[in-house]
């Protein structure tokens, strides 16, 4: 009974993982149509400004969700108006110049901050079940996770910037005919998806540490979760990451780590050929 529950305290862990590395990028992909290959440094860029900012003397927490969500959110919106703004519906350019801008965010890091590993330590402790430990900052990174599906939820769902979002991604030309400044929406939209990928960098920081290169550990499951969901950015993210997120702790719990993210490009790969238009794509028609 106590490994069946620390096991699905994993599983679980594994979602909300997922969802908070990908949930950013979907929203970009998902209503803006944007690829951006930089996705896995802007996590890197929050985890920086996190610990920079824990070092510096700011408080743990408002460096987590207040600094690194912030800085983050600037130079997305930064480069939104001088890359992306530019490139909407061009999916060739929109490739390469966020691959372009991956690479030199990197060594901008790497020449700045210097290319070695800065870490705080995760604060909590432990927590006992029954015979086995696992860190308390486990159920924090869960209850984070919820909190932003929330919050993402109530924006895009019950605010007015939500709803003239949505209507905006839907028809460009309409929502401008009735006076939206579509450009101001599109930046804001971009903002929130750095801010959101930033606050996940911070998360993750306490865990795993931050390099110029950590960007690149997100990228591939970030990508693979976002496709998998389809084109509704959270139904989609929540969904895929449920389902990645189980069958890859359930299998590195039968075998070894290696095998589970073995078996989670196997099934991605499989319902990407039954599902070619995602979970949502193909389930879910309405949404967000």
């Amino acid at each position: 009974m106590d490994l069946a529950m620390l096991t699905g305290v994993q599983v679980v862990y594994a979602i909300a993982s997922l969802f908070l590395i990908s949930v950013g990028l979907a929203i970009v992909f998902g209503m803006m149509g944007v690829i951006n290959f930089a996705h896995g440094e802007f996590l890197m860029l929050g985890g920086f400004a996190f610990i920079l900012a824990v070092r510096a003397g700011v408080n743990f927490w408002v460096a987590m969700f207040v600094v690194a969500p912030l800085c983050v959110a600037v130079i997305g919106i930064v480069i939104e108006r001088l890359i992306i703004r530019h490139l909407y519906g061009r999916i060739v350019e929109t490739i390469l110049a966020t691959w372009g801008l991956s690479l030199l965010l990197i060594g901008l890091a790497s020449a700045l901050l210097g290319y070695y590993q800065m870490g705080v330590r995760p604060p909590f402790g432990v927590v006992q079940i029954g015979a086995y430990q696992t860190g308390a900052y486990t159920f924090f990174v869960i209850g984070v996770a919820v909190a932003v599906g929330l919050a993402l939820y109530v924006l895009l769902r019950h605010t007015p910037f939500g709803l003239i979002a949505r209507g905006t991604m839907q028809s460009a030309a309409m929502a401008s005919a009735l006076g939206v400044n579509v450009k101001r929406v599109y930046s804001v939209t971009f903002g929130i998806g750095a801010a959101v990928s930033g606050l996940a960098g911070a998360v993750f920081a306490p865990l795993t540490g931050v390099l110029p290169i950590s960007g690149l550990t997100y990228i591939a499951k970030a990508f693979i979760t976002v496709i998998l969901g389809g084109a509704l950015p959270l139904t989609g993210s929540a969904l895929s990451s449920a389902l990645l997120g189980t069958v890859s702790q359930v299998t590195t719990f039968l075998s070894t780590s290696v095998f589970g993210e073995v078996m989670l490009l196997v099934t991605a790969i499989v319902l990407l050929r039954v599902l070619p238009s995602g979970i949502t794509g193909r389930f879910f028609k309405r949404g967000i």
